[in-house]
C-alpha cells in the first residue's frame, strides 16, 4: 500500500495522454502592411530576454548613472512590480500543483458516550432487554489521497495559462523598469536644460540691469526721455520673473526625480551644470531583434498564448472529469494495538463527474475564450504595429530636431549681433530704445529656443532607446547596471 501514491501517479500521467483546445502558436503579423520595407525588418517575434545593458551609459554622464543606480534600487513602484511578479509565480505554482496526489494525514482522538436508546439500536426493539449506554475510545490515523486524472488536459491547460500569465507579469516588471530608467534621463535632461535656461537668463537680467544705468545717464544727459528708463525697468522686471519661472519648474521636476529615485524631495539635491552633451549617434541599418526587446510586445504575445490556453480549459468543462480517491490508515479502540494489522483499513475508488445539463454555460464559457484569445490576438498585432510607429516617430524627431536645431544656432548667432549693434547705436543716439529692447527680446528666445530644442533631442533619442526596448544594442557602450532588486526572469516550473 506504500507505493499507492506512486501507482496513482504513474496511471495519471499515462491517462492524461490528450489535452483538448488549441496548441499554441504565435500569431504573425502582416508583414505587408507592418514591416517598414526600408529598414527591411522581419516579423516580431517577442525575445525580451535579449541584454540590454546600461543603455545610459550612451550619454557619458556621471551624475545621470549614479541616478539611474538609485532609481534601480529604491523605486517604490518598480519594488511593487518585483511583487505582483512574485504573486503570479506563486500563483502558477499553485495551479502547477494539480499535477500532483493531494495526500493529507488527519490523525483523530475520540472519546465519546454511546447512548443505550440510539434509534439505531431501538430499531431491533429486544423485548426486556435494556442496553445500557457505554462509554468508548477511539484512535485513527488516516492517510487520504485524492487526485485528478488529467484525461482531457484541463490541469495542463490551467498551468499553461497561469505559467504565460507569470511570464506575461515579468515583462510588466521589465516595462516599469524601462519606463523608469527612460524618466529618470527625461527628468534629469530637463533639470540640466532649465539649468541652460537660467544660465541665459541670469545673463540677460544682467545685461538689461546695465541697459536700465545707460538710460539712466542719458536721462540725466537730456539725450533720452523717462519712457527709455520705464522700458528697461519693464524688460528687466520680466526676465527676472522669466528667471524665477524657471527655478520653480525646475524644483518641480528635481521633486519629481527624487520620488522616481525613492529619495525624499526635502533631501535631494542635484547640483546645477547647465546642458552640454549632444544626444548620441544613432547607428544606421538598426537591426529588427532590438524592437523584439520590448517588454510591451512580450507582454501581448504571452497574454495571448495564455487566452490560448484557456480555451482548452473550457473545453475540457464538456468531458468527464475523473478523480482518484483512497485511505489508508489504522482505526482501533485502544492506542496500544492501533499500529496492528487487525487495525488496518483502506479503501480506494474512482469518481468520475460527467456533465450532462448545464443551461448553455459550458457553451458560453467556451465562446468567451474564443472572444478572449481573438482579442489578444489584436491587442498583440496592435502593439506590434504601434512598437513601429514609435520608432518611426522617434527618428523622425531626431532627424528635424536636428535640423532645427542647425537653424536655431543660426538665428541665436545672428540675434546676437543684432543686440550688439542696437546697443551700440543707442549709446551713440541713432535709434530709441524701443528697437534696443526688440533686439534683446530675439536673442533671449532664440537663446532660450536653443536650450529648448537641444533638450528636446535628448528626449528624443530616450524615447528612441525606450521605442527598441533599451538602447542599440552592440552599438551601445556596456557599463555596470545597477544592482537589482531581484532577477525576476526565472522559469515557473509545476
Amino acid at each position: 500500500m506504500r507505493s499507492l501514491p506512486l501507482l496513482c501517479t504513474g496511471l495519471g500521467f499515462l491517462l492524461a495522454g490528450c489535452a483538448v483546445g488549441p496548441d499554441y502558436h504565435r500569431e504573425k503579423v502582416d508583414t505587408a502592411t507592418a514591416v517598414p520595407p526600408d529598414w527591411h525588418w522581419k516579423k516580431a517575434e517577442p525575445n525580451d530576454t535579449l541584454p540590454r545593458g546600461a543603455w545610459w551609459a550612451l550619454y557619458h554622464d556621471a551624475a545621470l548613472d549614479a541616478l539611474e543606480a538609485q532609481a534601480g534600487g529604491g523605486n517604490q513602484d518598480l519594488r511593487a512590480a518585483v511583487a505582483r511578479v512574485d504573486k503570479s509565480r506563486a500563483e502558477a505554482r499553485l495551479e502547477g500543483a494539480a499535477f500532483f496526489p493531494q495526500v493529507s494525514l488527519d490523525p483523530q482522538v475520540q472519546r465519546m458516550r454511546l447512548s443505550g436508546n440510539s434509534p439505531q439500536i431501538h430499531q431491533f426493539n429486544f423485548p426486556g432487554i435494556a442496553i445500557p449506554p457505554a462509554t468508548v475510545n477511539s484512535f485513527s490515523v488516516p492517510v487520504d489521497l485524492s487526485y485528478e486524472v488529467d484525461l482531457w488536459g484541463r490541469v495542463r491547460r490551467s498551468f499553461e495559462s497561469a505559467r504565460a500569465q507569470a511570464e506575461a507579469t515579468v515583462a510588466d516588471f521589465e516595462n516599469v523598469r524601462l519606463t523608469l530608467t527612460a524618466d529618470v534621463a527625461v527628468d534629469y535632461f530637463t533639470i540640466r536644460q532649465y539649468d541652460s535656461e537660467r544660465k541665459i537668463l541670469r545673463a540677460t537680467v544682467e545685461t538689461r540691469r546695465k541697459s536700465l544705468d545707460i538710460a539712466q545717464k542719458r536721462v540725466r544727459a537730456g539725450r533720452a526721455t523717462a519712457l527709455d528708463i520705464h522700458q528697461a525697468e519693464t524688460e528687466l522686471a520680466n526676465s527676472e520673473a522669466d528667471l524665477a519661472e524657471v527655478a520653480q519648474s525646475r524644483a518641480q521636476t528635481q521633486d519629481a526625480l527624487a520620488y522616481l529615485c525613492g529619495q525624499p524631495a526635502s533631501s535631494f539635491v542635484l547640483a546645477e551644470n547647465p546642458l552640454a552633451a549632444l544626444p548620441p549617434t544613432v547607428p544606421v541599418g538598426l537591426p529588427s531583434h532590438l524592437l523584439e526587446r520590448r517588454p510591451d510586445i512580450a507582454r501581448a504575445e504571452r497574454t495571448m498564448a495564455g487566452k490560448s490556453a484557456e480555451i482548452g480549459v473550457a473545453q475540457a468543462a464538456f468531458f468527464p472529469q475523473v478523480s482518484l480517491t483512497g485511505q489508508f490508515g489504522y482505526l482501533s479502540y485502544s492506542a496500544s494495538n492501533l499500529f496492528t494489522w487487525p487495525s488496518s483499513v483502506w479503501s480506494i475508488g474512482p469518481t468520475v463527474q460527467l456533465p450532462i445539463f448545464s443551461g448553455g454555460k459550458n457553451a458560453a464559457q467556451l465562446r468567451a475564450a474564443r472572444a478572449d484569445y481573438d482579442a489578444a490576438v489584436a491587442d498583440y498585432r496592435g502593439t506590434v504595429l504601434g512598437a513601429f510607429r514609435d520608432v518611426e516617430d522617434s527618428l523622425a524627431a531626431e532627424r528635424f530636431l536636428r535640423q532645427r536645431a542647425e537653424a536655431t544656432d543660426r538665428a541665436a548667432t545672428a540675434a546676437t549681433q543684432a543686440r550688439r549693434l542696437s546697443e551700440e547705436r543707442y549709446r551713440s543716439g541713432q535709434i530709441n530704445y524701443f528697437e534696443v529692447t526688440e533686439s534683446q527680446r530675439t536673442e533671449l528666445a532664440a537663446q532660450r529656443a536653443q536650450a529648448q530644442i537641444l533638450g528636446q533631442r535628448l528626449y528624443a533619442s530616450i524615447r528612441l532607446v525606450k521605442a527598441l526596448g533599451g538602447g542599440w544594442g552592440a552599438a551601445a557602450p556596456r557599463a555596470e547596471e545597477p544592482k537589482p532588486i531581484l532577477s525576476p526572469l526565472q522559469a515557473v516550473e509545476p
